[in-house]
C-alpha cells in the first residue's frame, strides 16, 4: 500500500514539474527557444489528457478534432482551418478550466484553520502558502493570456502574428497556444529588451 502511494505522489510530481514551465515560461524571462522548449512538454502532457489515452475522437462543435500528429502534417495551405482551430480551442478551454480548478483548490487550502502551536511548524504552513499563492498569481496572469487567446480565436486573429500578420505556426502554437508572436517576431522583441530595455 505504501508503494502505491508513493508511485502516486511521484506520478504527480513529476506532472506538476512538466506543468510548472508552462506557467512559469513568461514571468522568468527567459529566452523564446528556452521558454518554447519547457513548454512542449507541458503541451504534452496536456495532449494526453484530452482524451487521446483512450483512443477516442473528441468532437467540438461538430469538428472531430485531429491528432497532434494529424495537426502536424496537414499541409501549410491548411493554415487554421476549422479542424486545427477546434483543435486550439479545446486545448485552450481545458487549460483554462485547469487553471479555474486550481485556484478553487488554492481558495479552500486557504480557508483550513489548522491551529498549530509549534512556531516552526507555522513559519513552515505559512511558507507553503506563501508559495501556493505565488503560483497561483503566476496562473492567474496565463489564464488571462487563455482567455485572451480563445477571445483572438473568435475573432479569427488566432494563429497570426501580431506585430507581422504572417503564421505563427502549429509547432510554436502547439509548445504555447497562447502565443501571439511568430518566433522571429519574439526574438527580435527579445533582443531589443535586451539592448534597450523594456
Amino acid at each position: 500500500m505504501a508503494t502505491k502511494r508513493k508511485s502516486a505522489a511521484q506520478k504527480a510530481l513529476k506532472e506538476a514539474a512538466e506543468l510548472a514551465p508552462l506557467v512559469q515560461a513568461d514571468q522568468n524571462g527567459t529566452d523564446a527557444k528556452t521558454s518554447e522548449k519547457a513548454a512542449q512538454k507541458a503541451a504534452e502532457y496536456l495532449l494526453k489528457t484530452m482524451g487521446s489515452q483512450t483512443g477516442e475522437k473528441i468532437v467540438v462543435d461538430g469538428i472531430t478534432i485531429p491528432t497532434q500528429a494529424e495537426l502536424l502534417n496537414m499541409p501549410e495551405s491548411d493554415y487554421m482551418n476549422e479542424a486545427q482551430q477546434a483543435f486550439f480551442k479545446h486545448l485552450l478551454k481545458e487549460r483554462e478550466a485547469q487553471l479555474r480548478s486550481n485556484a478553487g483548490e488554492t481558495a479552500e487550502h486557504l480557508r483550513e484553520n489548522s491551529i498549530v502551536p509549534d512556531p516552526a511548524d507555522r513559519a513552515t504552513i505559512e511558507e507553503e502558502h506563501a508559495l501556493e499563492l505565488r503560483t497561483r498569481d503566476r496562473e492567474r496572469k496565463l489564464l488571462k493570456k487563455v482567455q485572451e487567446a480563445l477571445r483572438r480565436l473568435e475573432n479569427g486573429e488566432y494563429g497570426w502574428c501580431e506585430e507581422t500578420g504572417d503564421p505563427i505556426g502549429i509547432p510554436r502554437l502547439l509548445a504555447r497556444p497562447t502565443a501571439t508572436l511568430s518566433l522571429e517576431a519574439q526574438q527580435r522583441r527579445e533582443l531589443r529588451q535586451k539592448l534597450y530595455g523594456n
